[in-house]
């Protein structure tokens, strides 16, 4: 039995590839997908927006056209994913979120919303991003107490948030996994004349430039080594299927507030 999925953000780069992904997949059957009222895009066939040719499914500038959906997919922006929430919460609808940006608050507003409904937050959905994440979680706790750890993260000259969403992820399990506050601690630009290193930090450099999908590196440096640990996505196809792999999962979920961790099975 297939699992039925609405992309909420379909005009989008990443929405385009959800159309896809979900489309194709033997487990997911795709519904139908929104689009912001003032968007070209509004009453367009799903396939053509993809390049996949006509599917039959026309884009909707209203959430109330999705009701047949049990899992909506969200890639929209951080005010409008929020939104998305409460009426996912009104309608008894599963929802994986692949926005990223929320700040703190704004994470604990999603938090308390998986106590009424099941809710995914992944700020990215790939599957090697997510082992990456349990990698980083063995080497921290193996040598972080005594490397210099820095993050290296790369992107298109379209994305807005900086660092990514992936980034902050990847130092905050750092930084869990140290017990250090990732607030106190990350360091997210140097310039000029600074003091020497404090070994407690961890920092961020963000490259925006061209067409990059995305590239990730922590670094766990001593004096005389340093492990390097990168995943670097050629194709925005592969989180549009983690995305599919998400929904899947969360489709028989109970009411809670997931990660991509959960999903593949990676938790202690």
């Amino acid at each position: 039995m297939k699992v039925k999925v609405a992309i909420l953000g379909c005009s989008g780069r990443m929405g385009r590839n959800l159309i896809q992904a979900a489309y194709e997949h033997r487990s997911i059957e795709l519904v139908g997908g929104t689009v912001r009222e003032s968007s070209s895009f509004a009453d367009f066939d799903l396939g053509e927006l993809a390049g996949i040719g006509a599917i039959g499914l026309k884009t909707s500038t209203q959430l109330s056209d999705l009701s047949e959906a049990e899992v909506l997919i969200d890639f929209t922006s951080i005010e409008a994913s929020l939104e998305n929430i409460k009426w996912c919460q009104k309608n008894n609808k599963s929802l994986v979120i692949g926005t990223t940006g929320f700040n703190d608050e704004q994470v604990q507003i999603i938090e308390k919303a998986g106590e009424k409904m099941p809710v995914i937050l992944a700020p990215n959905t790939s599957v090697g991003v997510n082992l990456m994440f349990k990698l980083l979680q063995i080497t921290a706790k193996a040598i972080g107490d005594y490397t210099d750890i820095e993050i290296f993260e790369a992107h298109h000259r379209f994305k807005k948030d900086a660092p990514s969403g992936t980034a902050v992820k990847m130092g905050q399990v750092i930084a869990d996994t140290l017990d250090r506050d990732l607030n106190k601690v990350a360091v997210y630009g140097r310039e000029g004349i600074t003091e020497e290193r404090d070994r407690e930090t961890i920092g961020f450099a963000t490259v925006r430039a061209g067409d990059i999908v995305g590239e990730h590196t922590a670094y766990f440096a001593d004096l005389g080594e340093r492990i390097e640990i990168t995943h670097k996505a050629s194709s925005r196809m592969t989180f549009a299927l983690g995305a599919m792999r998400a929904a899947f999962w969360l489709s028989n979920a109970d009411n809670g507030y997931y990660d991509m961790q959960d999903v593949l099975g990676l938790k202690d």
